[in-house]
């Protein structure tokens, strides 16, 4: 009986429940990469083991780190380092006094189903058509959306306007150009990038097998309605949403207007939308030429003419006109976006003209490139910058300038983020409203820099950030819908909180922990004095930390690409 006691007590220990108190990536850890899992307990532990998850055999066994205060979340971390366990399989970590970890799985191509769903949310987010997730997700659907599409009075024109396309902005139904470019944009380098890797992926798409890698059929759904938004002198509209927010219902069930929203005086249309879009359109053409070679030259042939108005209307800003009161998506300054486009057509034409405007400019946007604040939909002048190096610029000062800009911030970020508790590249500063993007986003500031001039190092951190977001974080929690064992459920996302499926619509990233508490939910239920990367709650009213966003959504993509087996 005296022996049989221990053998009950840890089989019980096998069967518990996980504990938050163990952090690992819920997805898995890559073969040959480094593996590392985080524990937060009241007491500091001592050993671990990896164990097998289909007969709790030990796979490996460890010491734990001394611990590491983390004073973003208030936390006492130690490390579980268990790289040695290369052979593929799905684990678990188990730590006596603290208990066991939510399941993972270590493999050559761990992140192929993460990236999957991640990048087909974004045809759950298709406006104008009905969207069926199909036998997968039985129930995941709806009707054809906001077919009824006219020009606001701010627009400077008159009557209907067509309204199919795009792609809903976030936990809302609107389209808004500039968000769009920078999400559009996104997708397009990580195709760029990481095509070998993309290419043969299959969605699950109504296009499916029409000969274009899926990645693109769905960039082009988004980009179509991109086109609708131009005006004949080249010049390209703000938005188009209803004049305010829809309840908490289906798309098809939103019967506002949508309309094509403007500056509301003379030329109407905006600046920053309109880089924007000359940015999206140029790198679209390159994309597309092999596919489809007319409608890479109808992409081209737009970017030229939404280049040749933002030239004559460089400074056109945008804010909400009135009764209107949907995102503004506001920017005070639209010359990083006029950046953006010279670079990307200039990559895809090769002329002086493009080339000139990028270098008497590019020197004013060096110090966006810096190891904290990557780049955001207000602030793309980081991708104006990387474009130019990777598609060969032949300034070799500038190229040399900005080489050597981003190693230098790269190598900043990788010393932050290995001495840090939980292994993220964030700041104190970082945990704002889309926080989960912003690691992100430092993760494709990385692959780039990596692009620049390989080093381990560089992809081994962005895969760090990638770690958090599946799971190794104070919270214990993935932060993307329907992937891991333990992820958040509750979004700030219309068509999960208005359907009847018990879970939320998969593949979505949630915005994260933010200091900044602006939604009333929040202010109600997290307390002030918390540490800002504890400033969360899994809530559908807390839109101000749980809402979703394609610009959120499409950093993770990149950062999925980034970490896919090599084809």
């Amino acid at each position: 009986m005296k022996l049989l006691l221990p053998l009950l007590m840890a089989a019980w220990a096998f069967a518990a429940a996980p504990t938050t108190g163990i952090k690992v990536d819920q997805v898995g850890y890559l073969t040959g990469a480094p593996k590392v899992a985080l524990v937060a307990a009241k007491q500091a532990a001592k050993d671990f083991a990896v164990r097998r998850a289909d007969n709790d055999a030990v796979a490996f066994r460890g010491t734990l780190s001394d611990p590491v205060e983390d004073a973003d979340s208030g936390d006492r971390v130690q490390a579980a380092d268990f790289t040695r366990l290369t052979r593929a399989g799905k684990y678990y970590l188990d730590v006596p006094g603290v208990g066991r970890s939510w399941n993972f799985t270590v493999g050559p191509d761990v992140y192929s189903r993460a990236y999957y769903l991640a990048m087909r949310s974004f045809y759950g987010q298709r406006c104008g058509i009905a969207v069926d997730l199909g036998p997968e997700f039985p129930g995941y659907k709806h009707d054809a959306c906001h077919l009824e599409g006219a020009y606001h009075a701010s627009s400077g024109k008159t009557g209907p306007h067509v309204s199919k396309g795009g792609w809903h902005d976030a936990g809302d139904y609107g389209r808004y150009v500039v968000n769009s470019g920078i999400s559009t944009g996104t997708l397009l380098w990580a195709w760029e990038m990481f095509a070998p890797r993309l290419r043969d992926v299959k969605l699950n798409l109504p296009e499916t097998g029409n000969g274009t890698p899926d990645i693109l059929n769905e960039i082009r759904w988004n980009l179509d309605w991109m086109l609708t938004m131009q005006d004949e002198d080249g010049g390209v509209w703000h938005k188009q949403t209803s004049e305010r927010f829809c309840a908490f219902i289906m798309p098809e069930k939103d019967t506002f207007v949508s309309y094509v929203i403007g500056t509301g005086k003379e030329p109407f249309k905006s600046s920053c939308a309109t880089g924007d879009f000359a940015a999206v359109m140029a790198s679209a053409a390159r994309a597309f030429k092999p596919f489809d070679a007319r409608y890479a030259a109808t992409c081209l042939r737009a970017a030229r003419e939404a280049f040749a108005w933002l030239e004559k209307n460089p400074g056109i800003t945008f804010n909400n006109p009135q009764g209107v009161s949907t995102g503004g998506y506001g920017d005070g300054n639209c010359s990083d976006e006029h950046l953006w486009a010279a670079a990307e057509l200039y990559r895809s034409t090769g002329e002086e003209a493009y080339h000139k405007y990028f270098l008497e400019h590019y020197a004013d946007f060096r110090k966006s490139i810096r190891p904290i604040a990557p780049q955001t939909w207000g602030n793309v002048a980081n991708l104006a910058l990387w474009t130019y190096v990777l598609g060969g610029g032949k300034d070799a000062a500038a190229s040399a300038a900005i080489r050597q800009d981003s190693l230098a911030a790269a190598d900043e970020i990788v010393k932050r983020t290995a001495a840090g508790g939980y292994r993220i590249s964030m700041t104190s500063r970082d945990y704002v409203w889309g926080s989960n993007a912003v690691a992100a986003n430092y993760g494709m500031q990385l692959l780039v820099a990596n692009a620049f001039k390989p080093d381990p190092r560089y992809v081994e951190t962005a895969i760090e950030n990638l770690h958090y977001l599946l799971g190794r974080n104070t919270f214990s929690l993935s932060w993307v819908t329907q992937v891991g064992e333990n992820p958040f459920r509750h979004p700030h996302h219309r068509p999960s909180g208005a359907d009847n499926n018990a879970e939320p619509w998969p593949g979505l990233l949630s915005g994260g922990p933010n200091r900044g508490r602006q939604d009333p939910a929040m202010r109600a239920k997290v307390p002030a004095d918390l540490p800002p990367a504890k400033g969360y709650i899994d809530d559908q009213e807390a839109y101000a930390a749980n809402e979703v966003a394609i610009n959120w959504n499409a950093p993770l993509v990149f950062l999925l690409a980034g970490a896919l087996a090599a084809k």
